[in-house]
């Protein structure tokens, strides 16, 4: 191992941009992960705010009402993009009609009825027209009717759906008479359907998830490309976006999944019991053999022979065992225990390492304090080096190769084995990629040994020239593994994953900096003033006033600083506020 590195003299001898590079990294405000655009931070406060650009959107386009936006939205669970594009291909007629929308114009839809009396279709009873409410569709039915059927399905949870009473109508109702009329008899269940459609927004959207963490920061997470990435919410934890277990890449979910089970349970433990011990014939209990005799006694009294586990006489000669003769040989049970010894030896080796490179993880985590008091030494210095940051990059890369060394064992024991990808390749191709896949990780093995060994040394009590001596090792161990990381990276989502036919296993992209950290979501959409779209007048009075419509994510505008624009809360001419956490009638009175 030590000398495998020795020959990569050239690799070192890279080009002075890369140091350049790793050593503006903002490792002492990261530490350890990158900060970018692509996920953000939603907290309890924020959350409303971030349903409600959804929601803009589709009513601006669509010149809907907020309640049909979001039964719109809940259907096809939050995503605007495949509603978008629902729209264009099949029109807007089967867009509503998916989606239990109905909107009738020729139908008043007013919530009052005017008539003075009238016979509910549900309780058969004459009531005031005052105590019966119209839906969207037209039904209409008293309010005691509507308000049970509502209570009803808040506590089955079927809040952010539900249907009209009448026979074979599949309209959604609107959330405002619901809210209204359940409100005047139990107020705590108004609240909870509240709650419901504010919290669909994360429960329903694939691109928002709750961060998994115990106990529950409150937070959650949106991404804006990739659901396959691994994220890291404000309260610290890292994790895999896709599962929500943690962090495992180059691992797909379902192998770390199939991993941590093997590791937990019990499987292993069969193995050996297997390998080392034979069934009782008559309590079947496993038993161990202690001794040199073939002649075994089980606790329960039964004497049974080692070589064949057959039960016996407890007469034992040099020649025979009493009452039994064991000298045909059985294909099948020899076959069974070997395979068994094979499998287990092969788990070991793969978990033995897997398990030496994550304890190396810890041991080198506990380096950060170590580090910094190191470097603030060093800084004290009246020397000619003042920027030490190309330490703690240094310290940082070796973190992100070693947690990616670790997770490579248990993708290795998965890929080469016979579990998952028995049928998808030959034992020739089999052979082929896994030394090709071994050689990789070999070499990233070899360089990430040497920088770690390089941290551990007392450099603060070096010479200048020392440090300059170390600075130039840590900068050129720090760009080979990173690049070795990449290729890695690269052979496994291209020739391994890439190559399979009949399944597919996705992973998280390598991040050269880090799993990136998530940021705040601060109040929307950015929108500049000189380049505001042009704005639409509402419809109805419902969702009236002046509005501004927003392009879908990942498509939309930038601004100087190379973020997706988002709408926030902006001052106009007046002096007065453009609120998008107030309801849409109290902006139009405004």
């Amino acid at each position: 191992m030590e000398d495998y590195g020795s020959s990569d003299e050239d690799i070192y001898s890279s080009d002075q941009e890369s140091y350049d590079g790793l050593e503006n990294e903002e490792a002492d405000s990261q530490w350890g992960s990158s900060t970018g655009n692509s996920c953000k931070v939603i907290t309890r406060e924020s959350l409303l705010v971030a349903q409600r650009e959804d929601l803009r959107r589709v009513m601006d386009l669509l010149s809907l009402r907020e309640h049909h936006a979001r039964t719109l939205l809940i259907h096809y669970r939050w995503d605007v993009e495949r509603l978008f594009a629902i729209l264009v291909e099949k029109g807007k007629t089967c867009l509503f009609a998916e989606a239990g929308v109905t909107i009738l114009e020729e139908v008043d839809v007013d919530s009052s009825v005017s008539s003075s009396t009238m016979m509910c279709g549900i309780c058969m009873e004459e009531v005031a027209g005052s105590e019966v409410t119209k839906m969207d569709c037209g039904h209409c039915f008293c309010n005691d009717c509507w308000t049970e059927h509502f209570i009803v399905k808040i506590k089955e949870g079927q809040s952010k759906r539900i249907r009209c009473m009448a026979h074979k109508c599949f309209a959604i109702c609107d959330e405002a008479v619901i809210r209204k009329l359940v409100s005047k008899r139990h107020p705590d269940l108004a609240e909870k359907f509240d709650r419901f459609l504010l919290e669909s927004y994360i429960e329903d959207n694939k691109m928002v998830k709750w961060c998994p963490s115990i106990p529950h920061c409150g937070n959650a997470i949106r991404v804006e490309t990739d659901e396959f990435c691994e994220v890291e919410c404000s309260c610290g934890l890292q994790f895999c976006f896709s599962c929500l277990s943690e962090a495992h890449s180059p691992c797909s979910c379902w192998m770390w999944e199939l991993w941590t089970k093997k590791c937990r349970d019990e499987s292993e433990t069969v193995n050996w019991i297997t390998v080392h011990t034979k069934p009782c014939p008559k309590c079947h209990k496993p038993v161990e053999k202690n001794g040199g005799c073939n002649l075994v006694s089980c606790i329960c009294g039964q004497a049974f022979c080692w070589l064949c586990g057959g039960a016996t006489g407890r007469d034992h000669t040099w020649s025979s065992i009493a009452g039994h003769s064991c000298g045909r040989y059985k294909e099948d049970q020899e076959k069974k225990s070997e395979r068994a010894k094979r499998d287990l030896y092969r788990y070991m080796h793969y978990h033995n390492r897997y398990k030496a490179h994550t304890d190396s993880f810890t041991q080198e985590s506990r380096l950060r304090e170590t580090i910094k008091e190191k470097v603030a030494s060093l800084e004290s210095r009246d020397s000619r080096l003042r920027d030490f940051s190309w330490v703690t990059n240094g310290l940082y890369r070796l973190f992100r190769s070693r947690r990616a060394l670790s997770f490579s064992y248990p993708f290795a024991f998965y890929m080469f084995g016979d579990d998952l990808f028995k049928d998808e390749m030959t034992n020739e191709e089999k052979e082929i990629k896994q030394h090709l896949f071994e050689d990789q990780q070999q070499q990233l093995e070899a360089n990430v040994e040497k920088l770690s060994k390089v941290f551990e040394d007392p450099f603060d009590g070096f010479e200048e020239t020392e440090i300059m001596d170390m600075r130039m090792q840590v900068l050129n161990l720090s760009v080979v593994t990173d690049t070795l990381c990449k290729k890695m990276y690269e052979c496994i989502e291209t020739d391994l994953l890439g190559a399979l036919q009949f399944s597919s296993h996705n992973i998280a992209p390598y991040q050269s900096k880090g799993i990136e950290r998530a940021t705040e979501l601060n109040g929307g959409r950015n929108t500049k003033a000189n380049n505001n779209i042009t704005c639409q007048k509402a419809h109805d009075q419902t969702n009236g006033g002046s509005i501004e419509l927003v392009h879908p994510s990942g498509c939309g505008t930038s601004d100087e600083s190379g973020c997706s624009s988002r709408k926030r809360t902006r001052k106009d001419s007046g002096g007065s506020f453009f609120d998008l956490n107030l309801p849409a009638e109290l902006i139009d009175r405004n």
